[in-house]
């Protein structure tokens, strides 16, 4: 079994986050919710969630895939935050995949991940990622780095990580049921 961990903090963007544990639960992935603080959540746009876990609690487990949805402040709140600096830096030194989407690719620019690396964000945050090989496409893939555009691509996003983690047949077993336009 694939297991994803599943990063929020207060501010984390709604669509993105629940379409993608939502997605990649259905496919079969062991999906945590590791939040930053203790509680239930409050979105970027006031709906709440209780994560499965603190970070703290997730923190040594290993995982296949890590992921960070947008979202603001989630965003900047995952990036101020030690513990998910810790994660991605373990992770990325073992070359396991690291998703982020909308303004999150900015956390990986700031711990480094993005150099040299083709990714995708938020068009609102583009011009803070420079140095960086930015692409207008939705979904990019680059090596173990996974990045897409908002809450609209959330969906592709979502699928591609599938694909990623446990193949196109999967893709299609899936989405048998969800219908999406792939």
């Amino acid at each position: 079994m694939k297991k994803v961990l599943a990063l929020m903090a207060p501010g984390f963007e709604e669509i993105e986050t629940i379409t993608v544990v939502d997605i990649l639960r259905r496919a079969g992935g062991r999906v945590t919710l590791a939040a930053t603080q203790q509680g239930v959540l409050e979105g970027s746009r006031g709906v709440k969630v209780l994560p499965d876990c603190l970070l703290d609690d997730a923190i040594n487990e290993d995982f296949d895939m890590v992921f960070l949805p947008g979202g603001q402040p989630g965003t900047s709140n995952l990036q101020a935050d030690a513990q998910v600096r810790e994660i991605l830096e373990k992770m990325h030194a073992k070359q396991k995949y690291i998703a982020a989407i909308c303004a999150a690719p900015m956390v990986l620019k700031a711990v480094g991940i993005l150099e040299n690396k083709t990714f995708t964000s938020h068009p609102s945050v583009k011009d803070k990622l420079d140095g960086a090989l930015f692409s207008d496409s939705r979904v990019v893939v680059d090596g173990n780095i996974i990045t897409s555009q908002s809450p609209g691509t959330a969906m592709e996003f979502a699928f591609k990580l599938v694909e990623i983690l446990f193949g196109r047949e999967r893709v299609n077993t899936v989405n048998d049921g969800v219908l999406a336009k792939l």
